[in-house]
């Protein structure tokens, strides 16, 4: 029977393995290789002057450069900011974010956020007037002074003349950050009133490339009648336009670490809208508000006031403007999951020591601790309940040796042992619990915050929220060679046999947390079954994000040593030990009680 057991493990393990192989060649290899090759695509297109469509509806494209010069611009430079604003159509339509690069490499352009509507996948932000009057439009030329610049320290003003009796002024303003102001006001100078409405919109035409991440929400994000709303692309497409009446708030598109948002003066009564449209069979999206209708009589004007957001979702610069300008649920444009209540904490933890640190590397090493401190009280009883367990072991196995046909008087003999010696054979999974929902919410903040990305740790990890680059296949760089370029076999090298330093520091901890469990089993299959899981967890884990790698590493092998301690102390049976008297030359005696 033990052979029979024997070579159903190895059958389970081949093909457990086989199939992990086969996922990560066809599965996960073809979704790797397309995002990176989507992101060489972009990042070429940015430095290349990408391409744009021509005009709204229109199936036609142009260069990024050319959309540019079918508009006279003023430039926009700020410390965090550099761009144009198009008088044609006066919009903000041309921004790219100073201080990230598309990626790691040195010559790498910086993100693009904005492009020109004739661009394919154009974003935008417009604002205005509408109702039945002559308003300017997309294709309207405002008219500035020939020295008009966009800064901190230098507002722009745009004015229009609609010929009709209506004077149209648009005065831009920016901060250092990323906080546009744009104040729309209109004077009627003729002799009969007007009705008409404000309005400010995000436009974004064609879907974006998306992250395979379901913790990720990329698509509407605003806060509508103090509700926090959340949709992603997919589902806004299927359930189409959606909107509510609300006192300010903010409406916007969000991607993976980016955001371009509206907001209202958060007094004002606003319809608050998300909608999709299909046009020339490509998908426009648009987040809006309109407000109440306001009559102007001659002689009068009136004014609007609109905040537009565009830039990273740095949690710190979200904060400030959620406080400094009233918006509801601001920060809440960071993704923070479901576990919000315990991401969120774990974030501000992690920028305390990374304050204290200067690397976001130590600051996981550093939460890990205070984890570790939080959960010492219930780890301490678990460990101890394990140690007397290990210690007892001798004892169990005489028990399933007096019973070797009868499971259940063995489980029965084994049951009342342990309530003699006062264990509990199932506190060794206590602390595994609580250490689920830490996991889940440390991969959040590494997925989701801005802070994380491209944050550099020590040595070969230069971003903590990617997969540690290393492979043993090359010897961890020794070898200069990159598996990835390897023809056929490149997919497998650099995919489930892509295994780095950190992933194998991982599997070590495991196995020595393991070997430091004692087995609660005879049974051969699952013995090797337990062996085998530190090695199946290295390839499961091993593409994972490098910072969830040294927490998961550092966390391990702290529990281990506070099992070491403890065991120690118990005089239990253990691998250190073990390990210690070979070093000293001594036999190693199993502990008994």
């Amino acid at each position: 029977m033990d052979k029979d057991n024997a070579r159903n493990t190895i059958v389970f393990t081949v093909c457990a393995v086989a199939l992990l192989l086969l996922y990560q060649v066809f599965v996960m290899g073809p979704i790797a290789k397309k995002r990176e090759l989507e992101a060489q695509q972009h990042a070429a297109a940015v430095a290349a002057a990408p391409v744009a469509m021509a005009e709204p509806g229109s199936s036609i494209f142009v260069s990024r450069e050319q959309a540019l010069g079918q508009s006279p611009r003023i430039k926009i430079d700020t410390p965090a900011l550099q761009g144009s604003v198009a008088l044609k159509g006066g919009r903000l339509d041309d921004l790219y974010l100073k201080d990230y690069r598309e990626t790691l490499a040195k010559n790498s352009p910086p993100v693009e956020l904005f492009r020109p509507e004739g661009a394919k996948n154009a974003y935008f932000s417009d604002s205005g007037w509408t109702g039945p009057i002559a308003a300017p439009g997309p294709t309207t030329v405002w008219t500035a002074p020939a020295d008009a610049a966009l800064s901190p320290d230098h507002p722009a003003v745009l004015t229009y003349d609609n010929g009709q009796g209506l004077i149209f002024t648009r005065t831009l303003s920016v901060d250092a950050r990323n906080m546009f102001t744009v104040v729309n006001t209109v004077a009627n100078r003729s002799a009969a009133p007007v009705k008409l409405a404000a309005y400010a919109s995000v436009q974004r035409q064609g879907t974006p490339t998306l992250t395979p991440n379901w913790l990720v929400n990329e698509g509407a994000v605003g806060s509508i009648g103090g509700v926090l709303k959340q949709i992603a692309f997919k589902s806004w497409k299927k359930n189409g336009d959606q909107g509510a009446d609300t006192t300010g708030g903010y409406m916007g598109i969000t991607d993976k670490y980016w955001l371009a948002a509206v907001v209202p003066e958060q007094k004002e009564t606003v319809k608050g809208e998300f909608k999709v449209l299909t046009v020339n069979g490509a998908d426009v999206y648009e987040a809006d508000y309109v407000g109440a209708p306001r009559t102007l009589a001659p002689g009068q004007e009136t004014s609007e006031t609109t905040h537009v957001f565009a830039g990273a979702k740095k949690v710190s610069i979200l904060q400030d403007y959620e406080k400094s300008l009233g918006i509801p649920h601001f920060d809440d444009a960071v993704d923070w999951g479901w576990l919000w209540f315990l991401t969120r904490p774990m974030f501000f933890v992690l920028e305390i020591f990374f304050h204290l640190f200067g690397n976001f590397g130590l600051a996981i090493l550093g939460l890990t601790v205070v984890v570790k401190a939080l959960m010492f009280p219930l780890a301490n009883k678990s460990y101890e309940s394990m140690s007397k367990m290990k210690k007892l072991q001798p004892q169990i196995e005489a028990i399933k040796k007096r019973f070797p046909d009868d499971a259940a008087k063995q489980q029965q003999e084994t049951m009342a042992f342990y309530k003699q010696e006062r264990v509990n054979p199932l506190a060794g999974c206590i602390t595994m619990l609580p250490t689920i929902p830490v996991f889940y919410s440390l991969y959040t903040v590494l997925t989701v915050t801005i802070e994380m990305r491209q944050a550099p740790f020590f040595g070969w990890i230069h971003d903590l929220s990617a997969g540690d680059p290393s492979t043993f296949v090359n010897l961890f760089g020794l070898i200069p060679w990159n598996p990835a370029t390897t023809p056929l076999i490149g997919g497998i090298l650099d995919g489930p046999l892509h295994l780095g330093v950190w992933p194998l520091l991982y599997g070590f901890a495991m196995w020595l947390n393991t070997a430091m469990t004692p087995q609660q089993t005879t049974d051969p299959t699952q013995k090797i079954m337990m062996q085998i899981m530190p090695v199946m967890f290295v390839f499961i884990m091993g593409r994972y994000p490098a910072g969830l790698l040294i927490y998961w590493t550092w966390s391990t092998l702290l529990g281990v040593a506070q099992q070491y301690l403890i065991m120690h102390r118990y005089k239990a049976e253990n691998p250190i030990d073990g390990l210690i008297d070979r070093l000293r030359g001594r036999r190693s005696t199993p502990a008994n009680v």
